[in-house]
Parts: structure tokens; C-alpha cells; sequence
């Protein structure tokens, strides 16, 4: 069962809001300060309201009795959080309770001025018959609005409620600078220096908007660091991949894909220097691009082809000519580029006899015979690569989905999941639902150990990561164009960031040894963050955006039925581009040697003779 802990209130991990005063000061002069009688005037300014206890967490006791003392102590918090955080900070809540009571008090003083203008006494008979109706339609609308006005006060508790549950304390900071640094000087503790470094929330708190690589014309889809870190692919919907020295924020290579539609995954294969890419696409193909030392595309080819899309590529951590791919034909490859047909379909993904659709997967860098799909439905479903007998529990080793989807009705996906970095956990980021944390080595049918939630995953096919070399926290995009970041043990949101324009942020890829990160999403740019503020972040606004998501999202299922089966789309729409007579793309000898029938065998390149090369044109 999952570890669940109620709170009264929703709070999160934030720094204090430097306009706290204000909320108090606006409630001291507004009309709603009453007065009490027999008391002077001179007397009547309000003391300032302390905050109720059940709006804001207690510390942990042991973080109370380990207050610092003396001057080292005190330089030790300031790169961290100094404590827990109401999720509504303390000056918008005394204002909203002011705006609240000064609602009630004009409500009630419309009414009086409703009864003070109809007509009493006197008259003739119709007037009087005609004044009581309007009585009885004044009555009935004052109900209507009291009804009104106590259905939104309990919905506005019930998302307080459902945002405040399953949430922990905040433990106190991990990682101090000063006692680290100084360590560090006298040469203690150095090699564990960077790790703490990047790991620790006191950074994560301060991440901020450093620069923008502008180079391509469509949707960012995909992002990866090479091994070292120098290096950043992006891929996007112009069907190109550009090389990046994010560092000095310079495009290094562009190079046509070869794809023909929507490039979803471009991933540096591990210890090949950095001169093998991996690429899948809309179209289903998987494709290698060979780059040279002298930063040039030398070609890509296809070495397999799903029939539907192909949106996610497992690396394994050691291997530089092997990895998986998944499409959401169902089918999972293993791909080996030392073999003459390098695709060799491991698995089809079925939940009785019918097909499940993929549309992420990721291989255990502890063990990398295991590896986890998700896709079409609620089920993370783990395979040994040694031992897949589709005729024992269609190969599946484990499956787990969080208890409350099993027997839901709604037609639950999941978008991207991921293993952190000792393979020990598994996050699953699910459709218009939230992300849940499960442990890899619990049994078959295990439920969630963490939930995390307050950001929207409806519109697009939404990534998840881990972020810190120990994965302590959780990073996701939003429809709302936020990225949120929450510390994975607590489930607390403890960094906010407006990213895309657009709306809509997929792509979240952390530095592989900075503390760092690179997101992408609707924009057509791809947007670098760093921990240089100057000061952490006040969660500001975030409790609106969370409450506004999740009004939508129960809007959403409300409204809306079964959604598309988007491989039956890609079938369309891929019967109606063959209907058009094809134009030969740039670098491409023809148009007939790449296309593969929906009827076509479950294969890679063996129906047209060999894989599909093209010869890159490099800009």
C-alpha cells in the first residue's frame, strides 16, 4: 500500500514571500474592519492576524532542537530553504479572507437596499399583490446565491483537501555551504562535492531562465546531453536534429533526420565518441545518423520500422551498437547494430489478447536484462529480456498501476516513465492523472509509494524525469507551460518556473553532472536553467495554477468520452499521404524505398532489400 499521510492544509517547500505585509496592511484599512462598541476610535487599528496553526506545517522536532548557534552555524542555512511553506502565502490569504468578508458585506447590503426600495403599505390591491411577487423573486434569488456561493466554498475546500493529502514533511537541508566548502579546501570530501552540490534543494530553490537556443522552425520533442555533458541533441517537428554547445550557446550541426513526419527521440549512443545517434519519429522508422569528428553528418540510415508511431528509444548504459525502441504498434525491438538485420522484435505488448500501444520505455541501469513500458493503458509492465515467454502472463515479470486505476473506467495512458539512478524506483507519469513512484523490487501488483501532484498532463505526450545524481527529486512539464519540481521523498513542490510561452512544456533533461537543465515544449526554442537567483523561490502563484489544473482536469473527465486511438489516425493519415502523388525529399533517391505497407510483417528493413540510407545535408 501506498504511504499516505493527510494534511489539513496545502503546503509546500518554498522560501518567505517578501510582500507578506501587504495582505495585512490592504484587511487593516479595508471597510471590513469592524468596530467594537464603547471603544475609543484611536484604538480601533488591528493588531496583525497570526497565521492559524493548521494553515502552515510544524517543523520537525528535530529540526527544532538543531537550530544553529554562532556565526558558523548561520552561514550554513543560506543556501538552503530555512523551513516549510504554506502552499498560500501568508499575506494572500489574510486578503483573500478580507475580500471575502467585504463580498459578504456588499451582499448583504444589496439585499437591505432591495427591501429598503420596494414599496410598503398603502396602495392599491394590484400594486400590493404585484410587490409581494416581487418579494418572493428577490427571496428566491438570494437563495439561489447562497447556494451558489456554499457549493464554491466546498469545492474550493475539497481541491484544498485533495492537494494537502499524501504529503510529508520537508527534511531539513542535506547539504550546508559553508561547512562543505570549507571541507572541500583542506581536501575532505571533494570527489562527493559536485554530487551534494547538484542534489541539494538550497540550488533547486534558485534555478532560473539562463538563455534560449533558437534553431529550429517546429515543436522541440526531444533533448539529451551527451555522456560528457558538452554536447545537447534537440529534435523537432521540422524533421532536423541539431548539435548544440549549449555552453556557448552555438549550434554546431544540423542535419535532415530522414524521417517523415514529427521527430519525437535523438539519443547519443554510450562510449561511441559521441558519432552514433539514435532517432525515432511519427512515422515509426527508427534511424541511426553517423556523425564525423569534424562535425558532419555523414548519413542516416533505417534499421527498423514500427507500424505505428515510435515515440521513445532505451539506451543501455554500457552498450554503444545496442538499445530498444517501442511504438505504439505494441511492438518492442531490440536493436543490435553490430548484425546485418539489426531488428529483432522482442516482445508485442498485449493485456489479454488485445494489443497495448507504447509510448515509453526505459531499460534498468542496474540490471539491463529488465526493462518497463508504458503505454495505452494503466499497467507499468516490467520484462526480462532472457526470459519472455508470451505464453506465460504474455512474458510480463511484474506489472503495477496505482490501486485506485485498476478498476477505473476512465481510459487511463501512461505518458513516460522512468528508473532512477540505481534502477531501486520506477516514476510513471500518467494521462490527465498525476505521476506515481513505485518501488522496481516489489512484488507483482504493488501499489504507489509516492504521489505527486498540482501539474496538468492532458494535451501533449508528456515527459518525467528524476533530477539529481542520487534522483531526489522529480521534474515534470505542465499544460499550464510550468515546470514544476518536487522533493521525492515529502511529494512538496519545492521550485515553480514559468516555461514555455506556448503553453505546454514535454521535454525536461537535467545536466548529467551539473546542476542544471534543459526543457523544451510548444516554443521552438530550447530553454537553459541554472540555480543563480539570487534568493529561492516563493512558490508565488503556485497554489493557483495547482487548483485551476485540477479544476479543469475534473472538468475534462467529466466532459469528454473515449479519446481517438491514435494509431488508427496514424493509419489515415499515412492512407491519404500514399493517395498523393510523393515528392523525393532533399538527399533521397526515390519514394518508394522507404514506405512499408500497414499489411506488411512485423519487421525492420527485410521487405525492401536493406536498410533506407540517406545522405545528410549538413548546414
Amino acid at each position: 500500500m501506498a504511504d499516505t499521510q493527510d494534511k489539513s492544509g496545502v503546503s509546500n517547500g518554498g522560501a518567505d514571500d517578501p510582500e507578506k505585509g501587504e495582505g495585512r496592511g490592504d484587511e487593516a484599512d479595508s471597510p471590513s474592519a469592524t468596530e467594537e462598541p464603547g471603544r475609543p476610535k484611536s484604538d480601533l487599528s488591528p493588531a496583525p492576524e497570526a497565521p492559524k496553526a493548521e494553515d502552515r506545517p510544524m517543523p520537525d522536532a528535530d529540526q527544532e532542537q538543531e537550530q544553529p548557534t554562532g556565526e558558523e552555524e548561520e552561514d550554513t542555512d543560506s543556501m538552503d530553504g530555512s523551513g516549510l511553506y504554506s502552499l498560500t502565502e501568508e499575506g494572500e490569504r489574510e486578503s483573500e479572507g478580507g475580500g471575502r468578508r467585504e463580498k459578504a458585506k456588499d451582499e448583504g447590503s444589496k439585499r437591505a437596499g432591495r427591501k429598503r426600495n420596494r414599496p410598503s403599505g398603502g396602495g392599491t390591491s394590484g400594486h400590493s399583490s404585484s410587490s409581494d411577487e416581487d418579494d418572493d423573486d428577490d427571496d428566491e434569488n438570494d437563495k439561489e446565491e447562497e447556494l451558489e456561493e456554499e457549493e464554491e466554498e466546498e469545492d474550493e475546500q475539497a481541491v484544498e483537501a485533495w492537494l494537502g493529502a499524501e504529503l510529508r514533511e520537508l527534511d531539513g537541508p542535506r547539504w550546508r555551504a559553508v561547512p562543505s566548502l570549507r571541507a572541500r579546501e583542506i581536501g575532505r570530501g571533494s570527489a562527493q562535492f559536485v554530487r551534494r552540490v547538484c542534489g541539494s534543494r538550497g540550488l533547486v530553490q534558485r534555478l532560473e531562465l539562463q538563455g534560449r537556443l533558437e534553431r529550429h522552425s517546429g515543436c522541440v520533442n526531444t533533448l539529451h546531453f551527451n555522456p560528457s555533458g558538452t554536447r545537447l541533441a534537440s529534435g523537432s517537428d521540422d524533421l532536423r536534429v541539431v548539435i548544440w554547445d549549449w555552453a556557448r550557446r552555438r549550434a554546431e550541426l544540423e542535419f535532415d533526420t530522414g524521417h517523415k513526419s514529427n521527430v519525437f527521440q535523438a539519443k547519443f549512443l554510450p562510449h561511441s565518441g559521441d558519432t552514433t545517434l539514435a532517432m525515432c519519429a511519427r512515422d515509426g522508422q527508427i534511424r541511426i545518423a553517423e556523425l564525423s569528428a569534424t562535425q558532419r553528418c555523414k548519413n542516416t540510415k533505417r534499421v527498423a520500422q514500427h507500424k505505428g508511431a515510435a515515440h521513445k528509444l532505451a539506451l543501455e548504459p554500457d552498450s554503444p551498437c545496442s538499445f530498444l525502441s517501442a511504438g505504439e504498434d505494441a511492438v518492442v525491438f531490440g536493436i543490435d547494430l553490430r548484425l546485418d538485420r539489426p531488428a529483432t522484435k522482442l516482445v508485442v505488448v498485449k493485456e489479454g489478447d488485445k494489443k497495448v500501444g507504447l509510448y515509453t520505455i526505459f531499460v534498468n541501469p542496474a540490471n539491463t536484462h529488465h526493462f518497463a513500458v508504458g503505454g495505452r493503458d494503466q499497467y507499468v509492465r516490467i520484462y526480462d529480456q532472457r526470459k519472455i515467454n508470451e505464453n506465460d502472463n504474455n512474458g510480463v515479470l511484474k506489472k503495477f498501476c496505482p490501486s485506485h486505476l485498476v478498476s477505473s473506467e476512465s481510459k487511463t495512458n501512461i505518458t513516460c516513465l522512468v528508473y532512477s539512478h540505481d534502477g531501486s524506483e520506477l516514476l510513471a507519469s500518467y494521462n490527465d492523472e498525476d505521476i506515481y513512484l513505485f518501488d522496481s523490487s516489489h512484488s507483482d501488483g504493488a501499489d504507489y509509494r509516492r504521489r505527486y501532484k498540482g501539474h496538468r498532463n492532458n494535451a501533449t505526450v508528456k515527459g518525467v524525469n528524476f533530477y539529481g545524481p542520487c534522483s531526489e527529486f522529480v521534474v515534470s512539464g505542465s499544460d499550464c507551460g510550468h515546470i514544476y519540481l518536487w522533493d521525492k521523498h515529502s511529494a512538496r513542490v519545492v521550485q515553480f518556473m514559468e516555461g514555455d510561452r506556448g503553453g505546454v512544456v514535454n521535454c525536461l533533461e537535467p545536466h548529467p553532472h551539473l546542476p542544471g537543465l534543459a526543457t523544451s515544449g510548444l516554443d521552438h526554442d530550447v530553454k537553459l536553467w541554472a540555480p543563480t537567483a539570487e534568493n529561492p523561490t516563493s512558490l508565488k502563484g503556485l497554489k493557483e495554477v495547482m487548483k485551476k489544473n485540477k479544476r479543469e482536469r475534473d472538468e475534462d473527465s467529466a466532459r469528454h468520452g473515449d479519446q481517438y486511438d491514435t494509431q488508427l489516425l496514424w493509419f489515415l493519415m499515412r492512407h491519404m499521404r500514399n493517395r498523393r502523388p510523393l515528392r523525393p525529399r532533399r538527399g533521397e533517391g526515390g519514394e518508394g524505398d522507404t514506405d512499408e505497407s500497414w499489411s506488411s510483417p512485423d519487421s525492420s528493413d527485410e521487405e525492401d532489400g536493406g536498410p533506407d540510407h540517406v545522405q545528410c545535408m549538413s548546414s
